[in-house]
């Protein structure tokens, strides 16, 4: 890989691969001394034009623990703020010294513009364009997944297994999610089933070419597809035009229809799991209830995160050489 930009332009074996990259990542995380060496003298320019939290610190954590130097750039507070085009704001990072660059950016396509152009001669990284990819959110739901219903829960090597007959609903704000685009791009290459489940105001045109199915009741799918994993989508309010969108009657129909209480939790296989990419809007696309049940992995989620991005920069930054090797330097 030269860069990471989209889920679609992972093959099975190159997403397994990662996902096994994760796992050594994640056992020297067990360690009294969590820092590798591994790309000690590189630089990661993290490069945010949307807030974020989750996403901006796991990218940081995970450079970190590789003894990466991190610089974190944010528009607000920048010259961006002055009118400074992407452009310049990648030629001054490059002049810097730049190894790679993790991007999130509200206009889709972002990413690729910038990998494409020549502005920076290091890798990027998609940390979520717009309404368009957020692979790393994918692989580590990937990594996540595969860590639980794949093998002997977790206790079994999983080393160079995929997805294969897993079934898997991803419900929610479908049309302002590039999590649910990564997701049923990275999941259908592993071998999964995906179903996506959203009120039909929600659900993108288009929908029919994505390899996938669409519902729009939730306890049908619940109950007679039975899914392995229920992934719940936050309401994305910012992107609506007013306070309801118009995408939906109010927050209490909302989640009457396509929230998880504790009846619908109960109500899934008893080896299911729950997800959520977070922020949650609880009481709106999840109840307290499911997101602190012994079901949800939320809080996994993002431990899995910084194991999953050490293991794309590792691979991005310092080629193929075994992380066992490296970490013996």
């Amino acid at each position: 890989m030269k860069h990471l930009l989209s889920a679609s332009d992972l093959t099975r074996d190159e997403a397994v691969h990662i996902l096994d990259t994760a796992g050594q990542m994640a056992a020297t995380q067990a360690r009294e001394i969590k820092k590798l060496p591994t790309l000690r003298g590189r630089t990661v320019v993290n490069l945010f034009f949307e807030d974020s939290t989750r996403t901006r610190i796991s990218f940081e954590t995970a450079a970190k623990r590789l003894s990466a130097d991190v610089i974190n750039f944010s528009a607000k507070g920048s010259s961006v703020s002055k009118g400074e085009s992407l452009k310049d704001t990648a030629l001054t990072l490059q002049a810097m010294g730049a190894d790679a660059v993790v991007i999130r950016h509200q206009a889709s396509g972002a990413p690729h513009t910038l990998a494409s152009s020549g502005w920076t001669h290091g890798a990027v990284v998609n940390a979520g364009d717009g309404t368009h990819q957020h692979p790393t959110q994918a692989l580590l739901d990937a990594y996540t997944l595969r860590r639980h219903l794949v093998g002997d829960r977790g206790r079994a090597d999983v080393s160079g297994r995929d997805l294969h007959g897993l079934h898997v609903a991803v419900v929610g704000d479908v049309l302002h999610s590039r999590v649910a685009r990564s997701n049923v791009q990275l999941l259908h290459t592993l071998g999964a089933r995906v179903t996506l489940v959203a009120p039909p105001t929600l659900v993108p045109v288009g929908v029919e070419a994505w390899p996938c199915e669409v519902s729009y009741r939730l306890d049908d799918v619940i109950v007679d597809g039975k899914p392995d994993a229920i992934m719940m989508l936050r309401v994305q309010r910012e992107r609506m035009s007013s306070a309801g969108g118009g995408f939906f009657p109010s927050p209490l129909e909302y989640s009457r229809g396509y929230g998880l209480d504790a009846r619908r939790l109960e109500a899934l296989p008893e080896h299911a799991i729950v997800l959520h990419p977070g922020p949650m809007n609880r009481g709106l696309e999840i109840s307290a209830d499911a997101a602190d049940s012994d079901r949800a992995v939320i809080v996994e989620q993002v431990a899995n995160g910084v194991a999953v991005r050490m293991a794309v920069l590792y691979l991005l930054l310092a080629g193929e050489q075994s992380t066992t090797n490296r970490s013996a330097e």
